[in-house]
């Protein structure tokens, strides 16, 4: 895995700032509708019903305007793609017991769908939700303050990482770095000169964060105050009604209806 895939990891992660339907949603009611397809894309493990998943929340993409961004998360996620697939059909076909290798490479197929439905639920929700807005909403569900900023502030930090790590990446390869030469341990003692300094911005930023709160009092009122208060209107609810009823459903298809696998329909 080079570090570009891990920088468009990250970028698929970071808030925009688009005026669009997905972007006004309550962070309750997206957060709900996360944790929904949580809960069904680790329910089922054929590769159908994942693909459902996967494809139902393209349009979601599309009216929020983050296809690029959206883009940039699945190629920089093909690296653990990859690896889980080949993890997959190494384990099942020496202790798995299945058939045949069809069936190996299907399985390993559908957990691999597996994770790249999960990144897209979590890409949506990080893309359309402003960290401010977000630990609004979990201080209103009466999570304690200390808990909302500790969490806005690790994802703010995600992307100035992200970007920090691109700067030294450029200024290195300026003084002649080959980060892409050579084999895999000569790889990674290329990228020490890209991380010790990364630390210690890391490190400064934390200690110029810490001294800001300090000036400003931070803890020292109990009882605080917001600017602005969220209200959930009609469009979250039916977005949280949605939610519910794709649980329900899924439960009902897994309790009750055989899902045939890709082998069992090409033997037809």
């Amino acid at each position: 895995m080079s570090m570009l895939d891990g920088l468009r990891l990250l970028d698929g992660l970071r808030f925009r700032n688009i005026s669009s339907p997905i972007h006004k949603i309550d962070p309750r009611a997206k957060f709900v509708y996360v944790c929904a397809l949580f809960f069904v894309a680790i329910l089922f493990n054929q590769i159908i019903p994942l693909l459902i998943l996967f494809l139902s929340q393209v349009p979601l993409v599309i009216i929020a305007r983050v296809k690029k961004e959206w883009l940039r998360l699945i190629r920089g996620s093909i690296f653990f793609a990859a690896l889980i697939f080949a993890m997959n059909v190494i384990s099942l076909y020496f202790y798995g017991g299945y058939p045949s290798l069809a069936s190996i490479i299907e399985h390993s197929l559908a957990m691999t769908l597996r994770f790249i439905v999960l990144v897209e639920s979590f890409s949506i929700f990080f893309l359309t939700t402003s960290p401010d807005i977000f630990g609004l909403s979990l201080e209103q569900m009466g999570i304690p303050y200390e808990f909302c900023f500790a969490f806005t502030t690790a994802i703010r930090f995600v992307p100035v990482l992200a970007e920090e790590t691109q700067t030294i990446m450029d200024a290195q390869r300026a003084r002649g770095l080959e980060l892409e030469s050579g084999g895999f341990i000569k790889r990674i003692r290329n990228y020490i000169p890209i991380l010790i300094p990364l630390i210690v911005n890391a490190i400064r930023r934390s200690l110029e964060l810490a001294e800001a709160m300090e000036s400003r009092a931070w803890g020292a009122s109990k009882k605080r105050t917001n600017l602005y208060a969220l209200k959930m209107g009609g469009k979250d609810y039916c977005f949280i009604i949605i939610s519910i009823i794709i649980i329900l459903i899924s439960i009902y298809v897994w309790l009750f209806i055989k899902i045939p696998s890709i082998t069992q329909i090409m033997q037809l």
